[in-house]
């Protein structure tokens, strides 16, 4: 609890803020004057300063050494990100995110983000129907809306013009936003000269800002999807791929079956059937010294459990993940795909789940989920395209959650120097602006407003994996019940009608059989009468 206060303390002293090239400062006047700090519409000012939500300030970079990996120097525009675009953004204070200060940090909420909430995130494949069918409808909308408050970048800065005079961004949907981050965050390096690049160099994978880095960017896409559907309750489900033999959720009920006719493509009752794949043609780009411009360039691959055998042998079993997270080192040695014995290389898929050794030729773990979808999911650059991608790293970032409880690591546990480019503690995480230092998540997710359902304890766990499915199922079907019910009033009121009228007329009819049979006896009652009246008078 102690360690979680300091998080939460320490988190209030960095600006949260969302996404690549926010739309206010992807300009020709942005690029001129390298200058991000957007008006804030509550009260006009730049990072809403007169709310006192947060303030312009220049960007101030970590320039401890990186390794070896990456030999250049000057010719990326990711390297001392962001420089190449911005050197002044907004500084949120307190509570206060996004790219104006204008919305909340994570795990935040209120007009002022004075109220912390924790939401949770459930197991797919135990959500009810209805809650799985809400998910793959927000999917299918995120896809087919043009994102408001972000752009992308469709040339490097040096194509934009020494003062920004030819700005190259583009418009794009919601969800092709993060399959295009996802991309640039890994592209090759662009070295002068066609098809002349430098391949190993990746500011997301392949080192320790793996772990930190994914969890920052599925926080985002939550919050995009919340802010696009309105549903503050949302969270990404994950799928719990544990001792799995095949793709349980590759049915046309979750994420898309298998093509009858074509088994590399998803089948046509599933919706993602139409989708379009972004960001796969890297040779392509390369080739024309070119970016991903976010065109449409075919359908979506997946053909899980028919990959190269050999690199990947068998899925990931409950075994491999506990030996994981009993690893005590987060990084060793060179802290790349050749360090044994680190967590987060084991948990990333190049070294042994057996024996901590890093492997070549072999992919686990992490690796070996995407190298068994067999398609968009195979590709580093390409692989956000297929939406299992969110299923699975919400699993993985489950795990990266239990080791960081188990082992409640100190911070300077984190690399400062030497780990390859843009994966020290102080770097800012490409392609993020304002800024994400990768250390600054190198922290619990209870500090950040989330939690995970099978971490919950057990009572806890009860409700939200079975008892709040449960609930979700009869909401869904409680109109129809009400409908039942008022419909089975109804006819109970008119067979009340019906046997009420059918009773008073039977009485009227016994009335009128008794009054018959009355008359015809009456001269003796009222010679009897008149006898015993005249007795009882006189008696009187």
């Amino acid at each position: 609890m102690r360690r979680l206060c300091m998080s939460l303390v320490f988190l209030q002293l960095i600006g949260a803020c969302l996404s690549q090239f926010p739309r206010p400062c992807a300009t020709s006047e942005g690029m001129r004057t390298k200058e991000c700090c957007p008006l804030w519409d509550g009260d006009g000012s730049a990072c809403g300063a007169l709310s006192g939500r947060g303030f312009c300030t220049d960007v101030v970079i970590s320039d401890e050494p990186h390794g070896p990996q990456y030999p250049h120097s000057g010719i990326d525009d990711r390297e001392r990100w962001p420089l190449a675009f911005f050197n002044r953004t907004c500084r949120c204070a307190g509570n206060y995110g996004g790219f104006n200060c204008g919305e909340c940090r994570f795990g935040y909420w209120g007009s002022n983000c004075a109220e912390y909430r924790e939401s949770v995130r459930r197991n797919i494949l135990t959500m009810s129907t209805a809650e799985q069918q809400k998910f793959i409808s927000y999917l299918n909308l995120g896809k087919n809306t043009i994102n408001r408050d972000y752009v992308i970048a469709t040339g490097t800065r040096a194509q934009m013009g020494e003062n920004g005079e030819n700005p190259m961004f583009s418009d794009i949907n919601t969800y092709d936003l993060f399959v295009w981050m996802h991309y640039y965050v890994s592209r090759d390096a662009l070295l002068g000269g066609p098809g002349n690049v430098w391949q190993d160099i990746d500011f997301a994978h392949e080192s320790a800002a793996f772990l930190p880095w994914h969890r920052v960017f599925l926080l985002h896409w939550e919050n995009e999807i919340r802010k696009l559907t309105g549903d503050f309750n949302f969270t990404i489900p994950y799928w719990d791929w544990r001792n799995s033999q095949t793709c349980d959720v590759c049915t046309d009920a979750l994420m898309g079956g298998r093509n009858s006719l074509n088994p590399n493509l998803i089948s046509p009752a599933s919706v993602f059937s139409s989708w379009k794949v972004i960001c796969t043609q890297s040779e392509e780009y390369n080739s024309r010294e070119a970016l991903c411009n976010a065109t449409g360039e075919g359908p979506l691959l997946r053909n899980p459990g028919n990959h190269d055998t050999n690199r990947v042998q068998r899925l990931p079993n409950s075994d491999d993940v506990e030996f994981a997270v009993g690893l005590p080192e987060y990084e060793t040695g060179p802290m790349d795909r050749f360090a044994n014995m680190s967590f987060r290389n084991v948990l990333e898929g190049f070294a042994s789940p057996q024996t901590g050794m890093a492997v070549s030729g072999q992919s686990t773990l992490h690796n070996a989920l995407h190298m068994f979808m067999n398609g968009s999911m195979s590709s580093v650059q390409g692989s956000a395209n297929d939406p299992i991608f969110l299923l699975h790293h919400a699993f993985i970032d489950s795990i990266y959650e239990r080791w960081l409880r188990n082992h409640q690591p100190p911070r300077n546990s984190y690399p400062r120097t030497n780990a390859p480019i843009g994966h020290n503690d102080g770097y800012y995480m490409v392609p993020f602006l304002p800024l994400y230092r990768n250390g600054d998540y190198f922290l619990s997710n209870k500090a950040l407003g989330y939690e995970y359902a099978y971490l919950l304890d057990p009572g806890q766990r009860f409700v939200q994996e079975f008892l709040n499915p449960y609930l979700q199922e009869a909401q869904q079907i409680w109109q129809w019940l009400v409908g039942a019910g008022i419909l089975g009033a109804l006819i109970a009121a008119i067979i009340t009608v019906i046997i009420v009228f059918a009773r008073r007329k039977w009485k009227r009819n016994q009335r009128k059989k008794r009054a018959s049979s009355y008359g015809e006896r009456q001269p003796l009652l009222h010679s009897s009468s008149e006898e015993g009246s005249s007795s009882y008078q006189t008696t009187l």
